[in-house]
């Protein structure tokens, strides 16, 4: 799998948020580049399990989709006649 890479603008968003957060829930001063190193820790230790179960759920959407398209198809279908 390749690594996951956030555009800068969303790094740097999530890091502002995951600082805001530390210190509002916590009462802890992570801010600047400790808020980005742990925002790049997180994505690459904690991400590959979100992206997964991303995956994951797409894959179960598909396969249902897929089972509604079958039946809709035999419901096409025509009886067939042999002649005699």
């Amino acid at each position: 799998m390749s690594k996951i890479e956030l555009p800068k603008d969303v790094r740097d968003q999530i890091a502002k948020a995951l600082s805001r957060y530390l210190k509002d829930e916590l009462d802890l001063e992570v801010a600047g580049f400790d808020a980005v190193f742990l925002t790049d820790f997180i994505t690459e230790h904690l991400g590959p399990h979100f992206y997964n179960q991303g995956l994951a759920d797409a894959q179960a959407l598909l396969a249902r989709k897929l089972d509604e398209m079958a039946d809709l198809i035999s419901q096409l279908e025509k009886p067939v006649k042999l002649s005699r």
